[in-house]
């Protein structure tokens, strides 16, 4: 396979700042819906970039299940590789890739908890399946089989088959509070285009970069 050799031109669009909203986080939905209504798969799929205690970057895909002005929102287990990272280093980066677009969005900020309150609604909107496997999964930890896995879910599946299931106390959501967010759009010749927001006691400020 030669790799060298695998390349594309990006033809789709381009980006212009007069085209851009002042606020970055209405500039987002409007990619998101327009990568919703492109039918992409898993629009909402992100990378969360996090350090370790040692300096060490660990990356991993989640889905983004909240957005407004305060931030990007996603849940975990409290307990996780990423949520120790996050308690070390609060300062993270999520990337959106929408290839299909030729658009990517990258942003850097600072994650936080969000409230009991968010967390509690959250959790009980999702299938019964998927609140057991969250009592039956300790994330990240290493674990003998699939086998162990399962006899945990129906362990936890008999525990909880009556009444509602309850929000397990080690698990929760984020919220990324951006501080820079970046739009590309792919070009020809590879001058893509590229803008980003940095917040400021301003506001945010917009300023095109090279690519």
């Amino acid at each position: 396979m030669d790799l060298e050799m695998m390349r594309r031109e990006y033809l789709k669009d381009g980006l212009h700042r007069k085209d851009l909203f002042e606020d970055p986080i209405a500039q987002f939905e409007r990619w998101l819906d327009q990568a919703v209504k492109a039918e992409i798969t898993d629009p909402t799929a992100m990378t969360v970039a996090t350090v370790d205690a040692e300096g060490q970057p660990s990356q991993r895909i989640v889905l983004l299940k909240h957005l407004d002005e305060r931030g990007f929102v996603f849940y975990t287990n409290y307990e996780s590789r990423k949520a120790q990272d996050m308690a070390d280093n609060a300062k993270v980066s999520l990337h959106f890739p929408w290839h299909m677009l030729e658009r990517q969005v990258k942003i850097c900020g600072v994650a936080e908890r969000v409230s009991l309150t968010e967390s509690l609604k959250y959790f009980s909107s999702r299938p019964a399946e998927s609140q057991l496997a969250a009592w039956a999964s300790a994330q990240s930890r290493p674990i003998s089989s699939r086998q162990l896995l399962m006899k945990q879910f129906n362990a936890m599946k008999d525990k909880f088959k009556q009444g509602k299931i309850p929000l397990p106390d080690f698990w929760g959501g984020y919220r990324v509070v951006p501080t820079v967010i970046e739009f590309w759009q792919g070009g020809a010749h590879r001058l893509h285009d590229r803008f980003e927001y940095t917040r400021s006691d301003d506001g945010w400020s917009i300023e095109r970069l090279a690519p």
